[in-house]
């Protein structure tokens, strides 16, 4: 019998006790609450160019962008930035819709309940830093540099 089993009438085990509780799955605030930690957390040369983008939590993309991506599972997609990388900014784009990150919360569950081998909390940084490397037209490798030191 399994540590921590109860033995049942059958002598079988039919409870095994937990030292943790489980609670709801997280909401989109309390996603948006890790992200924004995770900013936080990032280099102050960065964050200073990230004022004016707007981070979004929404529980799937919505059919217009999945198609834009022909993405067929909304489940595929956790993340996405939209606007102009800062290096391809100019005068010319003054007036434009403001540049947004959109974190996607039930992909990200799925995709941490799926892994099992890391925290909500990490999954999260590295979804929001990967969407912020696009806002700094990064490469992927100066994204996983970027990670590491947002840790």
């Amino acid at each position: 019998m399994a540590s921590g089993a109860v033995a049942g009438a059958a002598g079988g085990a039919y409870c095994v006790h937990m030292n943790r509780t489980i609670g709801l799955a997280p909401s989109a605030d309390e996603i948006e609450a890790l992200a924004r930690g995770a900013l936080a957390r990032l280099p102050a040369a960065f964050a200073a160019h990230l004022e004016g983008v707007a981070l979004l939590v929404e529980d799937f993309a919505d059919e217009a962008l999945l198609s834009e991506l022909e993405i067929e599972d909304p489940f595929d997609l956790t993340g996405v930035y939209e606007g102009l990388p800062l290096h391809q900014k100019s005068v010319e784009h003054s007036g434009a819709l403001p540049d947004r990150i959109r974190l996607f919360r039930r992909p990200i569950l799925d995709e941490w309940a799926a892994r099992g081998d890391e925290t909500l909390e990490h999954l999260v940084a590295h979804v929001l830093i990967h969407e912020v490397g696009h806002h700094f037209g990064l490469s992927d490798e100066a994204m996983h540099l970027l990670e590491e030191k947002a840790e």
